[in-house]
C-alpha cells in the first residue's frame, strides 16, 4: 500500500500546488488504485505518474465543492477513450450523482465502462474480504465526509520448511492449510494448521478526511490510524480563517491524530497564502507532538513499511 498525493492545495491551484486529490495505491493487494476527490486538473497529475487510468477501481469523493470534483468529467472521459473498460464505483454525497451524469450528458460525454455512483451515509459503505470503507460527516460549510479504508487480517504465514519435513506435497494441500484447515496425508498423518503457520498478519487502517473543522467525528475514524490525511489548510496565526470558513490548522490536524492514538499524520490541502518557505514555520508549531507529522507536496509518495512511514519523491 501506498499513497501518493496528486493535488495537496485548498480552494484553486497554485504554482506549487493542484488542487486535491489523494491515491491509495492497492497494486500488491488487489491490481489497482482507489483515488479521494477529483480537483481541477487531476488527470494532468496522472500524466506525470506511472498510474493508469484503467487501473482505477473506486473514487471517494468528500464534499461536492469544486476543488474536490471539477476534474471528474475529464477523468471520467479520458479513462474511457483510453480504453478503460473496468467497472468504475464513485462514492459521496447527495448531489453527486445528478451532477455527474447532468455534466456528462450535456457535454455529450459517453463512458464505455460499467460506472456505478453511490450516493451514501454515515456507516460502512463498502466491504468485501479484503477491505472495509467507514464514512462519517465532518464539521465543514457544507456536507463532507471522511472515510477510513481499513484492510482485514491477512493469512498467516506458512511454514515451509516445516510442511516440507511432514512430507506435505505441494499444491493445494498447502493452501487449506494457509486457509487454517487440518489436513489428512495420504498415510494417515494428520497435520494441523496451527502448527506450519504463524498468527495472522493484522492490516493496514489509513484515514483520509476531507475539509473539515476540528471534530468528534475526525478523531473517530482516526482511532488507532497507521496513517492519517488531514487538512491543514491553514496555521496558528490563521486559526480565526480557519473556524470562519470550516477548515483546521495543522494544529488542529495534530490533536486529532493525538486523540485518537494514531501513528503517522500527514497534511494537505494547504492555502495558497503559504509559500514553500512557510511550511518549516507550520511545521514548527507541531514539532512537540510525539509521532511523525508531514505536509504533504505535490507527487510525493508515502509507503507503511514495518508499520513505519516512508517517504519517496
Amino acid at each position: 500500500m501506498q499513497l501518493l498525493f496528486l493535488g495537496t492545495g485548498a480552494g484553486m491551484p497554485s504554482k506549487q500546488r493542484n488542487t486535491t486529490s489523494t491515491v491509495l495505491k492497492l497494486l500488491d493487494e488487489r491490481s489497482s488504485f482507489w483515488m479521494f476527490d477529483c480537483g481541477e486538473a487531476t488527470q494532468h497529475q496522472i500524466l506525470h505518474t506511472t498510474l493508469k487510468p484503467r487501473k482505477l477501481e473506486k473514487l471517494f469523493i468528500t464534499h461536492l465543492h469544486g476543488d474536490h470534483i471539477y476534474g471528474l468529467p475529464g477523468l471520467l472521459g479520458s479513462r474511457s477513450f483510453l480504453g478503460g473498460e473496468e467497472p468504475l464505483t464513485i462514492y459521496g454525497p447527495a448531489g453527486l450523482k445528478n451532477w455527474i451524469e447532468v455534466t456528462l450528458a450535456i457535454s455529450n460525454t459517453h463512458v464505455k465502462y460499467p460506472l456505478s455512483i453511490i450516493e451514501i451515509e454515515e456507516g460502512i459503505i463498502f466491504e468485501d474480504e479484503q477491505f472495509i470503507v467507514e464514512a462519517k460527516l465532518l464539521e465543514h460549510v457544507m456536507p463532507c465526509f471522511g472515510y477510513t479504508v481499513k484492510q482485514k487480517a491477512l493469512p498467516p504465514e506458512l511454514y515451509i520448511e516445516k510442511t516440507d519435513a511432514l512430507g506435505v506435497p505441494r499444491g493445494p494441500l498447502l493452501r487449506q492449510l494457509k486457509e487454517g484447515q487440518d489436513i489428512v496425508l495420504p498415510n494417515g498423518l494428520v497435520v494441523r494448521s496451527e502448527d506450519v503457520t504463524g498468527e495472522p498478519t493484522e492490516g493496514f487502517k489509513v484515514t483520509i478526511l476531507g475539509d473539515t473543522k476540528y471534530c468528534e467525528n475526525s478523531i473517530l475514524l482516526s482511532e488507532d490510524a497507521d496513517i492519517v490525511v488531514h487538512e491543514g489548510t491553514f496555521d496558528i496565526e490563521t486559526s480565526e480563517l480557519a473556524r470562519l470558513y470550516g477548515h483546521s490548522t495543522i494544529v488542529d490536524a495534530a490533536e486529532v491524530c493525538k486523540k485518537a492514538n494514531a501513528k503517522h499524520l500527514v497534511v494537505n490541502h494547504i492555502s495558497a497564502r503559504f509559500l514553500p518557505s512557510d511550511l518549516n514555520n507550520m511545521l514548527t508549531q507541531v514539532e512537540n507532538y510525539s509521532f511523525p507529522i508531514y505536509i504533504a507536496e505535490d507527487f510525493a509518495e508515502y509507503s507503511l513499511v514495518n508499520s513505519s512511514l516512508i517517504k519517496y519523491k
